[in-house]
């Protein structure tokens, strides 16, 4: 095995030289803007105004120091200005093809100042060329791949050892100085724009498992909520069976085929019962017990408001007289009343301790409207509302669900003063289609 790993090394290295040159006619990605996805607008137009900025001083600076520093015609001088600094602007999105422009023009200069006196300045890469071949690197870091970054690197520092090699001037001791700095640069922004995506990337599974918890959130509700009304279906479907059995002894006279009838009522009837113990099974966690408690209504609403009042909430309770004329509520309407009113007061104790609370139960038009109304927390110490940060998330997801399975509808916000406002609909005897 060690065999065969090294004589594949020769290979690998005969295979680089093609690896590379393939990486530098190779663009990697689109042509979207450099930081084109930054949040903030002037992050966003950061890379354009330094490429302006760098046109507006490099091509009239290099100029004049071609002219008077390495001693070139002022036409030669500004066309090698030109050459090297105005591509820069296309860089933002092109980077590797200005490249291709902007290191010939920077190879041509150093040819051309190749007969200038020693001390006039660094050479084969003048100040100006420098500082804007730097900038084209540092684009290049954010954009192209590790393989053209190195392929880039190494054709710089050949080419300017080569140079500097080939022409010998007394006095120019500058000359690894750019392999040196365009290495860094290229290291420098191809770390930065792995961290930029490692933190992308974190965003982005961030808001995945926000929406998981949300899902997850919602499924628990519906599970628990789905629990409760398993005794008010389980006590009627018990209702049916036990009048269903004992019709046959409580009507006097009854045919033996209605006799028969009504036992197989109550035969279907059991056999829903244990379906439907089966399927609370189901929807019982592992860390759930069952509660053999009778689920509240509207009777302990006064209880449930008195309960509060020991953790500082200062709440009231009105029941309209009409409620009354409704008669007796369907066990799914007063436990889901009882559990908007329980969550909403929870909320309450939790966002904006020792605020008012007022809450109203009322009839119209054969609904049950319940309100819940608090004010801002009095020292302003905790912000008032159902969610927060801090809170689960729970509050609100079990009242829209309650809402919805009856039918009804679920209006919850912020009010002007500081407080928050809950208020629900729930039909009494015809609900609606759910989900309206």
């Amino acid at each position: 095995m060690k065999i065969r790993q090294l004589s594949s090394v020769p290979s690998a290295l005969a295979a680089l030289p093609a690896l590379l040159g393939h990486a530098l006619v190779t663009p990697t990605g689109g042509h979207a803007p450099l930081l084109g996805t930054a949040r903030r607008r002037w992050v966003r137009s950061l890379p354009y105004l330094v490429a302006v900025a760098l046109l507006a001083v490099l091509i009239p600076t290099g100029t004049v120091l071609l002219h008077h520093g390495y001693l070139l015609a002022v036409p030669t001088a500004a066309a090698l200005a030109v050459a090297q600094s105005a591509p820069l602007l296309a860089a933002v999105t092109r980077p590797l093809a200005v490249w291709w422009v902007v290191f010939p023009a920077s190879v041509a200069g150093a040819v051309v100042t190749a007969s200038t006196p020693a001390g006039v300045g660094p050479w084969p890469w003048p100040v100006t060329t420098l500082i804007g071949y730097l900038f084209l690197m540092l684009a290049l870091s954010l954009r192209e791949s590790g393989r053209t970054l190195l392929a880039v690197w190494l054709v710089t520092a050949l080419t300017t050892a080569a140079a500097g090699a080939g022409f010998t001037r007394a006095g120019d001791a500058g000359a690894p100085l750019p392999i040196v700095l365009g290495g860094t640069v290229l290291v420098l922004g191809w770390s930065l724009r792995g961290r930029g995506e490692a933190r992308r990337l974190l965003a982005e599974q961030e808001q995945i498992s926000e929406a998981e918890r949300g899902r997850r959130t919602l499924l628990e509700e519906r599970a628990r909520i789905a629990r409760e009304l398993h005794d008010v279906v389980a006590h009627h479907m018990s209702v049916i069976t036990v009048q269903a059995d004992s019709a046959p002894y409580r009507i006097a006279g009854l045919p033996p085929e209605a006799a028969e009838e009504f036992g197989t009522i109550a035969a279907a009837a059991r056999s829903s019962l244990a379906e439907m113990r089966r399927l609370l099974g189901v929807l019982r966690s592992e860390e759930s017990a069952p509660d053999r408690t009778p689920q509240p209504g509207l009777d302990r609403l006064a209880e449930l408001v008195g309960t509060v009042a020991r953790a500082g909430v200062r709440a009231e309770l009105t029941v309209a007289e009409a409620v009354g004329a409704l008669g007796e509520l369907p066990q799914a309407v007063g436990l889901s009343t009882y559990r908007i009113v329980q969550e909403a007061l929870a909320n309450v104790v939790r966002h904006a301790p020792g605020a008012a609370v007022w809450v109203s139960i009322a009839a119209e038009d054969d609904t049950l409207r319940i309100t819940v109304v608090n004010a801002g927390a009095p020292d302003g110490a905790a912000e008032a509302g159902i969610e927060s940060p801090e809170g689960t998330g729970h509050g609100l997801v079990g009242m829209r669900e309650r809402v919805r399975l009856l039918g009804g509808r679920l209006d919850t916000g912020p009010l002007p003063d500081g407080g928050f406002r809950v208020a629900a609909v729930l039909p009494v005897n015809q609900p609606e289609e759910p989900g309206t």
